[in-house]
């Protein structure tokens, strides 16, 4: 259980907010709507940290020097080619279907800030999809509207229970947040 300085996450994302819930870490959401772009010629590890960085800075400005801000961003890379979040139902089906039967990347680029100190880090995992259906993709994206989600998809829903074969690394790194590492390094702070 986390009895540390008042935490909070930079981020309305329902699995964030479960996933901090679940280690016992009590915060606050605090959001500031910022670009989510980077200089080109990035390394693609360093992108999700660079757009959590931006998250971070402006969600600082509502905060006090006690507080420990913690921010995020996801990204899906497949053939090194990073997947955002789709714009429309036609588009889900396009990311889905070039992810079946393929193997893929899910980089999570991590901030914590306090008072002028900066923890950041990124970790991967590796997801492997089998091969599916396109009744299998329509289905999924027409009951669960993954609109909203990097890479068109939630493990933690019924695509990742059916679909997802095989993954390296953390789990919920994949769901958005690699938890226990952000545990860890909290208890730095």
């Amino acid at each position: 259980m986390y009895k540390g300085a008042p935490v909070v996450l930079a981020s309305q994302s329902p699995r964030r907010k479960q996933l901090l819930e679940q280690a016992g870490i009590p915060f606050e959401v605090k959001v500031v709507e910022t670009a989510e772009t980077y200089p080109p010629g990035l390394a693609i590890e360093q992108i999700p940290i660079h757009i959590a960085e931006q998250k971070a800075e402006a969600v600082m400005a509502l905060c006090t020097p006690q507080d420990i801000v913690i921010a995020a961003d996801t990204v899906v890379v497949l053939d090194d080619t990073i997947i955002g979040k789709p714009k429309d139902r036609e588009d889900a089906i396009r990311i889905l279907t070039a992810l079946s039967g393929r193997e893929h990347r899910v980089i999570t680029g991590v901030v914590i800030r306090r008072n002028g100190v900066e923890t950041a880090f990124s970790q991967t995992t590796t997801v492997h999809f089998k091969p599916l259906t396109p009744d299998q993709v329509s289905y999924y994206v027409d009951n669960f509207k993954p609109y909203d989600k990097a890479g068109a998809y939630a493990i933690q829903e019924w695509i990742g229970a059916v679909g997802i074969d095989s993954i390296h690394g953390c789990f919920y790194n994949v769901m958005g947040l690699p938890v226990s590492r952000v545990v860890e390094e909290l208890s730095k702070y």
